[in-house]
């Protein structure tokens, strides 16, 4: 092949969808290929004129446009255009015009139409919009996880084995050796329709009975654990997985309707689950002290890497990740009270953040604090609550959960306060916003009890939702706030890259994308009142109120979805390199076919940000 034609063919094959075809394919291609050139301002193609060509910018930039001539699409190297109007009539549907002196292949129609007959990939891309492209990406992932694709219900063997509540302890325990069964499900009565009321288990007779050396005769309403946590027959495997990791249970009854129709335990999820973050979870709580912890810190790499091989979803490794670092701290809180008693009033270990949105990956610091009850008094308390704060934070430095720069830790006093303190701080960042007080509230309106008294974060959670919906100057400081960090896109819709000490030519994955992206969400989230952690719990709230349109919503969706899976894969492979992982990539270093991707996710976030600036205006008389 002349080198002319190998040039063409080397270029073509660097980007999509033509990095995909074989390389006869390719070969014909650019033996079919005309060149022609544009100057800038040189119209290319007009609307409704005759179209027998794909377009391909070898160099250069051009401008799409809408019919009415409003700007569609900035191009640059590597892009393609033309084609809705191949597949259309063969008429041009998007005018396009040079904007810098440009070098365009020509690729006739009739070899378009055989690439799109031969190659599904071809044609999926060509037939696709922007957005559709990001869509497919995303949906393929997760796909070969059987965890989403099998039911709760696929996993019950039997039917549950039930006892009303005056049934003894004694009887209890008979009828649960009798039915070779570790579990009973309780019900309020002993006719047909009679509704779960709670749950016994082995581990509830062996603590709660045989421990303190109760009556056998006892009730069993005076022992089991009451108002279960269940999972709908319905659900997936995988959502039967986030509860049991969620609340650290091993025993999970499956209903239909609110009536009991079976039970599933961590061995039932185990045998599915190869990522073995349940396993994990269960081995954590068994640890005796820090050093046992710390020991598994391989086995939480060896787990992300595992279900990002597995092509887990972004969303189902975030929430699974989370749930172990929930565990971790949870494990050490246990070890802490253990170590120095009971705590002296009630609180709450309270997570923010990742943990708290799970949304949590492998690169992660601490975030989290301490409510505690009003009958709290520093002088007489706060040496224990202190103690307990280093011993966890210290725990978890050990685990890889890294110390959090900016201090936003239990161990620092001004997040160790009683519930009246902290909602006066969430009146105080909402009624008078400051550059300060919004990086507090863009850190602490993401947050979840973990231990202790529950309700002292929800009763925060519900001031944040009211209070927080019904300030509309609020809004609008948090939405410019959300703003400081833009999408790394130039006007030609090209990488604009970073130096990060030792590193250059780099896109921070989370500060450019995942993060703001996350921010704009839940200035939307409290709009609406909602009281969601989560990225894609918060869009199905917002999508209930119609703030944003169905299709902004999806595009949000898969933005999210698509750089939180660049991210991950780029850190599983630092984990399995033996190098530190990080958020930084090097766009020549990834796909073509994700470079493109890239690229659309952060002109989802652009346009997002847009919405954001023009929906919460800057208030009046209000300045920061």
């Amino acid at each position: 092949m002349q080198i002319e034609l190998l040039e063409i063919r080397d270029h073509l094959q660097r980007f999509p969808p033509f990095d995909a075809l074989p390389e006869d394919s390719l070969d014909s291609i650019a033996r079919q290929v005309e060149v022609a050139y544009f100057k800038a301002g040189t119209d290319i193609l007009l609307y409704g004129a005759p179209i027998h060509e794909l377009h391909y910018v070898r160099s250069g930039a051009v401008e799409i446009y809408r019919r009415n001539g409003e700007l569609y699409n900035r191009l640059s190297e590597g892009a393609i255009f033309g084609q809705a109007g191949l597949l259309r009539s063969n008429k041009v549907r998007f005018p396009a015009r040079a904007i810098e002196d440009s070098l365009i292949y020509f690729i006739p129609a009739a070899l378009f139409a055989k690439l799109c007959e031969q190659h599904d990939s071809f044609a999926d891309f060509v037939e696709a919009e922007g957005q559709s492209r990001l869509k497919t990406a995303v949906e393929s992932q997760g796909k070969a996880s059987d965890l989403m694709q099998i039911k709760v219900r696929t996993l019950i063997s039997r039917q549950p084995v039930c006892a009303s509540l005056e049934t003894s302890v004694h009887q209890a325990a008979q009828l649960m050796t009798e039915q070779s069964v570790s579990s009973l499900v309780i019900l309020d009565g002993n006719e047909a329709g009679s509704l779960m009321v709670g749950i016994l288990t082995d581990r509830d007779l062996r603590t709660r009975v045989l421990a303190v050396g109760l009556d056998t005769a006892t009730p069993i309403s005076q022992v089991m654990s009451p108002e279960p946590i269940t999972i709908q027959a319905d659900d997936s495997v995988f959502e039967a997985m986030l509860s049991m990791l969620r609340h650290n249970i091993h025993y999970l009854p499956v209903v239909q309707r609110r009536r009991p129709v079976g039970m599933i335990n961590l061995s039932d999820i185990i045998r599915y689950e190869s990522q073995s973050s349940l396993y994990l979870v269960s081995s954590i709580f068994n640890q005796p002290d820090v050093a046992g912890l710390q020991s598994l810190l391989s086995d939480l790499h060896g787990t992300f890497v595992r279900m990002s091989k597995a092509q887990a979803t972004a969303h189902m490794i975030g929430r699974a990740m989370a749930g172990i670092g929930r565990a971790f701290t949870q494990r050490l809180l246990e070890l802490a009270e253990q170590k120095l008693g009971p705590p002296p009033v009630p609180y709450c270990f309270l997570v923010a953040g990742s943990m708290a949105r799970d949304e949590q990956l492998i690169v992660t610091d601490q975030d989290n604090a301490l409510i505690l009850d009003d009958r709290f008094d520093p002088s007489l308390h706060d040496g224990y609550f202190a103690e307990l704060a280093k011993f966890v934070s210290d725990g978890l430095a050990a685990c890889g959960y890294t110390y959090c720069k900016g201090g936003i830790m239990a161990t620092n006093r001004q997040w160790r306060q009683p519930l009246k303190v902290w909602r006066n701080y969430f009146s105080e960042w909402i009624d008078q916003p400051n550059p300060q007080t919004l990086l507090n509230s863009s850190i602490f309106f993401d947050l979840d009890g973990l231990h202790g008294e529950i309700d002292l974060a929800e009763n925060l959670k519900e001031l944040l939702a009211a209070k927080a919906s019904n300030s509309p100057a609020f809004l609008a400081a948090l939405a410019r706030n959300a703003l400081n960090r833009t999408p790394p896109l130039g006007f030609f819709r090209t990488f604009v890259m970073e130096t990060d000490g030792q590193q250059k030519h780099i896109i921070n994955l989370k500060g450019r994308g995942t993060a703001p992206l996350t921010d704009l969400i839940r200035v939307h989230a409290l709009a609406c009142g909602s009281k969601a952690q989560n990225s894609l719990d918060r869009l199905d709230a917002i999508a209930k109120t119609k703030l944003l349109q169905p299709e902004a919503i999806s595009q949000l969706r898969y933005a999210l979805e698509f750089l939180s899976m660049v991210r991950i894969r780029h850190q599983a492979i630092a984990v399995t390199e033996g190098l530190e992982p990080n958020n930084y990539i090097e766009p020549e270093k990834v796909s073509a076919s994700d470079r493109h991707n890239l690229k659309e996710a952060f002109q989802v976030l652009s346009n997002a940000q847009k919405f954001l600036h023009f929906r919460y205006p800057a208030q009046p008389g209000k300045s920061l």
